[in-house]
């Protein structure tokens, strides 16, 4: 992906990932299994009931999540891919102490998806990057490619890329 137009859908992909509600969800669904829909303000005691609605409707409108008969909110294959993708990217910031040495999975996640979205030339790394770690981003940057093609439309409705201010 090396066009303007694919730029931006990275960059618009990578804005909508990287939202703290969403890898909440996928991780927990990917780490414990499908949860009733229901079940979800006691997984997450922190949110609202609007902040679970408007997130399980992001997660589906990506098509990340669907309603599974008697087992409730389950993963669809995207978001399975998805949710392998945030380990590795969580990995690989925890391996290279980024964005710091003690962070949250959700941090180190919205670090690199930042480091990954594109601006105008190759992945950005960390300025005290080594070479073997910029190689190892330049591979979740084409693994970030891969998942965007096989499952980024870049006609998400606009609500997908929405996000809830943290105190609604």
């Amino acid at each position: 992906m090396t066009t303007a137009t694919a730029q931006g859908q990275v960059a618009r992909a990578c804005t909508a990932l990287a939202s703290a509600d969403l890898i909440r969800l996928i991780t927990e669904i990917d780490d414990n299994g499908p949860v009733p829909p229901h079940g979800l303000a006691r997984i997450f005691p922190d949110l609202t009931r609007r902040r679970i609605r408007h997130t399980i409707e992001q997660a589906h409108a990506l098509g990340l999540v669907s309603i599974r008969s008697g087992a409730g909110l389950g993963l669809t294959d995207a978001g399975l891919q998805l949710a392998d993708f945030y380990d590795s990217t969580a990995r690989w910031a925890r391996t290279h102490n980024y964005p710091g040495p003690t962070c949250t999975f959700i941090t180190r996640v919205q670090a690199t998806l930042q480091l990954l979205t594109p601006v105008q030339g190759p992945v950005a790394a960390p300025p005290t990057a080594t070479v073997g770690a910029v190689e190892d981003l330049a591979r979740l940057r084409e693994a970030l490619d891969r998942w965007i093609g096989a499952h980024w439309s870049g006609d998400e409705p606009a609500g997908v890329l929405q996000t809830l201010p943290e105190a609604a």
